[in-house]
């Protein structure tokens, strides 16, 4: 058997997956991953927790763990892992996750797949829901927020909105933000005009300002991004 890795199962904010089932003093060693379930896809954490589950009861410590109720929530065939845990199956745990590391990919939902082979990140939990994010995506008034919880804070009503040009000193007070994901702003009235990318601080400056001039008054909020900037525009 190739793979290094056996996922037991996921839910919103963890992925378990065990590197050995070679009881030592009946217990065997699982390991838990925080995962952020983000607009952008999903992404593993660092800072992995070890835990000992019985080996009598992994089945029984899966189902509990992983319990149905959360919607993210999912669990692999009991069937495959009593066959490993029957033969001894064991492996070096690795130091990174990849979807070629697994045995069982076909039990794992599509979007972690993804998630695997992107590079882990520093997680941690979204200041107003607690729901896990990535630590520095989104920071509003030095409190580190989820992707929803940004933009309802920054891009809703009470945000910085303008229907001037932004003179050169205000470009270093623009709200920071990875990205802007559009499918978080229509409940929002929010619409966005013009993305730049791979110009010059100058040149974007220059769109930026004349995506607002070209706006008859229309309330505008220029956002900088890992990318670049993105202008947004109030319907």
């Amino acid at each position: 058997m190739d793979g290094r890795v056996y996922v037991l199962g996921g839910n919103a904010s963890t992925l378990a997956f065990v590197s050995s089932l070679r009881p030592e003093k009946g217990q065997v060693t699982a390991y838990l991953v925080p995962v952020a379930w983000t607009p952008a896809g999903v992404t593993l954490g660092e800072g992995w927790q070890r835990v000992n589950i019985a080996a009598d009861n992994i089945g029984g410590w899966v189902d509990s763990t992983f319990a149905p109720e959360d919607e993210r929530a999912f669990v692999t065939p009991l069937r495959d892992l009593e066959m490993l845990v029957r033969v001894g199956w064991h492996a070096e745990v690795p130091e990174t996750l990849g979807e070629a590391q697994l045995v069982n990919p076909e039990d794992v939902p599509e979007d972690v797949l993804d998630g695997l082979d992107r590079p882990l990140a520093m997680l941690t939990q979204c200041a107003v829901c607690r729901r896990m994010c990535v630590r520095d995506d989104f920071v509003w008034n030095e409190r580190r927020l989820c992707a929803w919880d940004y933009h309802a804070a920054v891009f809703g009503k009470r945000g910085p909105w303008r229907s001037e040009p932004y003179e050169d000193r205000l470009f270093a007070t623009l709200p920071r933000a990875a990205y802007v994901a559009p499918g978080l702003l229509g409940e929002l009235d929010v619409t966005p005009v013009l993305a730049v990318a791979g110009l010059s601080e100058d040149k974007m400056r220059r769109l930026v300002n004349l995506a607002i001039e070209d706006g008859d008054g229309a309330a505008f909020m220029a956002v900088r991004t890992d990318e670049g900037m993105t202008v947004l525009r109030e319907r």
